[in-house]
C-alpha cells in the first residue's frame, strides 16, 4: 500500500479558494479520489480522476472543484473555488487500489 499525506486545508471566507494536495509514498498510476467528511455525516466521495485523466464529481461540488494529478510527483490535487460554509469538513484522498486513508486536512469556510 502507499502512504497518503493530505495538506493545504485551512480557514477561508465564503467565496474563496483553496488547493489541497495529496502526496503519495508510491506510484499513483491508478485512479485516485478525494472524499470529505462533513460534521455529523458519513464520509462521501466528491471527486475521482482515472489514469486516463477522466474525472467524475459529486453534484455538490461540480463546477466548483477540480481534481488533477501529477504522476511524476505522485501527487493529486483538489482545486476548490467558490467555497461555501457547507463545504466545511475534513478532506481525504484515497488510492483506489488500497484500503488505507491519510490523516485528512481540515477545511473551514466562514460565512
Amino acid at each position: 500500500q502507499v502512504q497518503l499525506v493530505e495538506s493545504g486545508g485551512g480557514l477561508v471566507q465564503a467565496g474563496g479558494s483553496l488547493r489541497l494536495s495529496c502526496s503519495a509514498s508510491g506510484t499513483i498510476f491508478y485512479s485516485m479520489a478525494w472524499y470529505r467528511q462533513l460534521p455529523g455525516k458519513q464520509r462521501e466521495l466528491i471527486a475521482r480522476i482515472h489514469t486516463s485523466g477522466f474525472t467524475n464529481y459529486a453534484d455538490s461540488v461540480k463546477g466548483r472543484f477540480t481534481i488533477s494529478r501529477d504522476n511524476a510527483k505522485n501527487t493529486v490535487y483538489l482545486q476548490m473555488n467558490s467555497l461555501k460554509p457547507e463545504d466545511t469538513g475534513v478532506y481525504y484522498c484515497k488510492h483506489d487500489l488500497y484500503a488505507n486513508w491519510g490523516q485528512g486536512t481540515q477545511v473551514t469556510v466562514s460565512s
